[in-house]
């Protein structure tokens, strides 16, 4: 298989390629010629497989440049031993239609563990395929999840240095104090006056500068990405969406009619991968994307038109705190027929003025496929509060932010099917936004509101999140974003 970019479609790669350089050299976006589809005994077989056996068989049909023995090196590493009860991403049913994905039962108690936890296997295995022992030096923007999982999945991994920027005072305090404690000689976090979106093109301001590309070079280094402009970032993100079809299955969830996935997004990956599950052959029907206040992807979704030339708010749900949905490009991308030149023309709009228009065969497959919906402070508040008091179910603020916007695409459509709705996040990395929902006191110490939210609900505070009561404070670095560059040039040792 092919990856071509979306800015250039003559500009291919392997995906052992793809994997290693993070984005092509004018910007796009790697993305697969073609979709694999699978039948009816594809998923006989994967049903019969567990979470490491459905990521083996799925990822195969993506990277062909990989032998079977690497591919189960990199599934078993990621998957074994890494996850709560060896199930990275269970469904907890809370009754015959409603379907919880449970995404956080990983290392750093969030989704972005099941793409992060494989990406370190998947490219130091590309390095030595395309690298010449190259040095991979990793940058990733986050808005708060991303960080310490991508940390926490290089950690001392050898031959890469990875650099982390995040906004100050755009995360969550549990974020921040995971990302700042990361143990490992080899990673690096710097908080920016900014906000996520000033990270994200701050990093990728330094992938297309010829000039720093050219200095790590001669010191025999080169830059990736494990974000998820990333294909190795989102290529496992598509494992679970499968995976939960097959779950609802085995559950005896009638599927005669398809199921409808929501997804609380941000940067669009996520909600891409779903739309790549559904191509590949999961019966999707209606893929609900859920935003915060930062709703620039529920307008888009209503008039076809991308406006970033908004407030930016900075919310109980930071990790959906983005204007900028990097992984928007890929949607379009397939949407047009890969029509290269109008995604780039589409980008060079947005970069210029902060907008761009689709046309109307775009937008109106946008409509069939997808639903926009938007839920500010107060609904996320108070769905939290209404789903425990109803259910006797814990969600964190950006599962909240998709349970509301689903049950507005239900109220408005009276789709009654089945749904499957991504819980991103543990509710103890968000303890006092969910304890306040609840309606308890909250205490100034982090940790005290933890210890108070499992008290009240009689919830288990998850182990990674409670060893950090006592860690070390190793970083605390902030930056200008005009000065990305630099403090990425003073880590590395280089000029």
């Amino acid at each position: 298989m092919r990856y071509s970019s979306t800015r250039d479609k003559n500009a291919t790669a392997s995906a052992a390629e793809a994997i290693a350089h993070g984005i092509s050299v004018e910007g796009g976006l790697f993305v697969p010629d073609t979709i694999p589809v699978f039948k009816k005994e594809d998923f006989d077989k994967l049903r019969s497989l567990d979470y490491v056996g459905r990521a083996k068989y799925v990822l195969k049909q993506f990277l062909t440049d990989f032998s079977d023995e690497e591919i189960s090196l990199c599934a078993m590493g990621a998957y074994k031993g890494n996850f709560d009860e060896d199930k990275p991403a269970p469904v907890k049913s809370l009754d015959d239609t409603t379907h919880i994905l449970e995404l956080w039962h990983g290392p750093t108690c969030a989704f972005k563990d099941l793409a992060l936890q494989i990406l370190p296997y998947l490219l130091t295995t590309s390095a030595r395929k395309v690298s010449d022992g190259k040095k991979t030096v990793i940058l990733v923007a986050t808005s708060g999840d991303t960080g310490k999982a991508a940390l926490e999945g290089f950690c001392d991994v050898e031959n890469t240095e990875i650099l982390v920027f995040y906004p100050n005072d755009g995360v969550s305090e549990m974020q921040q104090l995971q990302m700042n404690t990361q143990k490992g000689d080899n990673v690096y976090v710097c908080a920016i006056n900014g906000n996520f979106d000033d990270a994200q093109t701050g990093v990728k301001t330094i992938f297309t500068d010829s000039s720093v590309k050219e200095v790590l070079k001669k010191n025999n280094m080169e830059f990736s990405s494990a974000n998820s402009i990333n294909w190795g970032r989102l290529a496992p993100q598509i494992i679970y969406y499968i995976s939960a079809y097959l779950e609802l299955l085995d559950k005896g969830v009638d599927l005669s009619d398809g199921f409808n996935v929501a997804v609380p997004t941000g940067n669009f990956g996520n909600i891409l991968a779903a739309y790549y599950a559904k191509v590949m052959g999961v019966p999707i029907n209606k893929l609900i994307c859920a935003s915060n206040s930062n709703n620039v992807l529920t307008d888009f979704l209503s008039n076809g038109t991308y406006d970033r030339n908004r407030e930016f708010y900075t919310t109980i749900s930071p990790s959906m705190d983005i204007l900028i949905s990097s992984n928007l490009e890929r949607m379009l991308y397939e949407l047009t027929g890969h029509n290269d030149k109008l995604i780039k023309e589409w980008q060079d709009c947005l970069k210029e003025t902060g907008k761009y228009a689709v046309n109307k065969e775009t937008f109106a497959r946008l409509k069939e496929l997808f639903f926009g919906g938007c839920c500010d402070e107060e609904e996320t508040s108070a769905t939290i509060k209404e789903t425990f008091e109803k259910y006797g179910y814990l969600i964190d603020t950006h599962t909240a932010v998709a349970v509301k916007v689903y049950g507005d695409y239900k109220n408005e459509s009276g789709d009654t099917r089945p749904v499957v709705i991504a819980s991103t996040a543990s509710p103890y990395k968000f303890a006092k936004s969910v304890l306040e929902s609840l309606g308890g006191s909250v205490p100034e110490d982090e940790f005290s509101a933890v210890d108070m939210l499992s008290k009240l609900t009689k919830t288990v505070v998850p182990t990674p999140l409670a060893a950090l009561k006592n860690a070390d404070i190793r970083f605390n670095n902030v930056c200008e974003k005009q000065d990305m560059n630099k403090v990425v040039l003073d880590r590395l040792g280089i000029k």
